[in-house]
């Protein structure tokens, strides 16, 4: 896919690649240089929303500390 850089240095992306990106006007993306001079690009904005259901409940209800006790337990056998 080709984009063509504005006088005021704005890219206007392609149809199907904010579609794979799933983009909407007002997301922000960003631009990444790999150590090899390639250029990968992120969006960085999305809904906290598109997140529901991407991890099954916990099969019981945890509590607090036993959240705090994962996270310590975690951190330490780092």
């Amino acid at each position: 896919m080709l984009a063509t850089l504005t006088s005021k240095g704005q890219l206007t992306l392609p149809k199907p690649l904010r579609e794979q990106l799933h983009l909407k006007p007002g997301d922000r993306v960003e631009f990444v240089i790999t150590e090899d001079g390639r250029v990968e690009m992120q969006p960085v904005t999305a809904s906290v929303t598109r997140l529901k259901g991407m991890v099954p409940p916990p099969q019981r209800p945890v509590s607090l500390e036993e959240m705090d006790t994962a996270v310590r337990k975690a951190a330490a056998d780092r």
